[in-house]
């Protein structure tokens, strides 16, 4: 298994973070390489939602469902993969104060097949697009304000 975790401070208040964060049908505007993500109920998560995703990594494509365990509302919800791969994840916001928050993204997954002898080479990719993804984000909320 390859766990990445992503903590990183945003010049945004903690409700303007969450409402892109929580909406996965917002991922493919600052997730690089998200082509397809349909969540069921759309809009800000609660507990039951479904999502199905279509993404490309490492020149492939990789389709993933996966279902919301539960969401603390505001602050952090937590996500499994019902088919494809095998992963389970979170998204945390806090408030640091008014202006900023910290941001958590994380997830542990089972790279498929012969993708698991690569497992130190495809954490830190994975490290390296959780950053840069985050950085899009922020991006991504300066520009809908």
């Amino acid at each position: 298994m390859i766990e990445v975790r992503v903590s990183i401070e945003m010049d945004h208040s903690a409700a303007d973070i969450w409402r892109i964060v929580a909406d996965f049908g917002q991922d493919p505007r600052w997730r690089a390489g998200v082509t397809t993500m349909a969540p069921d109920p759309p809009g800000v998560v609660v507990p039951g939602t479904t999502t199905e995703e279509m993404f490309r990594f490492g020149g492939r494509t990789y389709y993933i469902s996966g279902v919301v365990t539960s969401v603390v509302r505001g602050r952090e919800f937590l996500w499994r993969g019902t088919s494809g791969i095998e992963v389970v994840g979170g998204r945390s916001v806090v408030p640091l104060d008014d202006d900023r928050c910290l941001l958590t993204i994380w997830f542990r997954v089972r790279p498929p097949g012969l993708l698991r002898l690569r497992a130190p080479i495809l954490e830190r990719m994975l490290r390296r697009k959780l950053q840069r993804n985050a950085r899009r984000l922020g991006d991504l909320v300066t520009s809908d304000a």
